[in-house]
């Protein structure tokens, strides 16, 4: 693979990953209340949204970079994909949790309200965790690199001492 498809792949990856949680914030704020209001909650917010979204974006290259076995030949991307899943899920609720006291003025659903009710009692929490899930995702996407990069060393090494 060319260097460029190298860095424009896992690039490509993060900036998908963060225009989607991008997309996912501005989109249910906007639908509950308004985009001035969006813009509003994502300033006062910031402190927890811009890690979360960048995070996220770090995670999805680190997968592509696995999944394509970009820069050391992995065996597998191991439990990569899982990692990711969760850590994006986790950053959605916390994207939801947010903003979720909103939706209970637009759709006054029976049993909405008290889950609504919930979620932005403790957003902050949620998104709390879901940047930690982040972090460990990230944590343990770089530990299979390592080990994989590690193990490929190995091996140009054996083959370098039989011949």
């Amino acid at each position: 693979m060319s260097p460029t498809k190298r860095i424009l792949w896992p690039l490509g990856g993060a900036l998908a990953g963060m225009a989607f949680l991008t997309a996912l914030y501005f989109g249910l704020v906007t639908w509950a209340e308004t985009p001035q209001h969006a813009l509003d909650l994502f300033w006062e917010e910031r402190w927890i949204i811009i890690p979360l979204i960048v995070g996220f974006g770090v995670q999805m290259a680190l997968y592509t970079i696995l999944k394509k076995r970009l820069f050391v030949p992995v065996n597998g991307a191991g439990s990569s994909g899982a990692i990711t899943g969760a850590s994006g899920a986790t950053s959605t609720l916390a994207m939801v949790a947010c903003c979720a006291h909103h939706v209970t003025d637009v759709l006054p659903i029976l049993g909405l309200t008290a889950a609504a009710t919930f979620l932005a009692e403790y957003q902050t929490a949620f998104m709390l965790v879901g940047l930690g899930i982040t972090i460990i995702g990230i944590g343990l996407m770089i530990v299979i690199l390592i080990r994989e990069r590690n193990k490929a060393i190995e091996h140009m090494k054996l083959c370098t001492e039989v011949t």
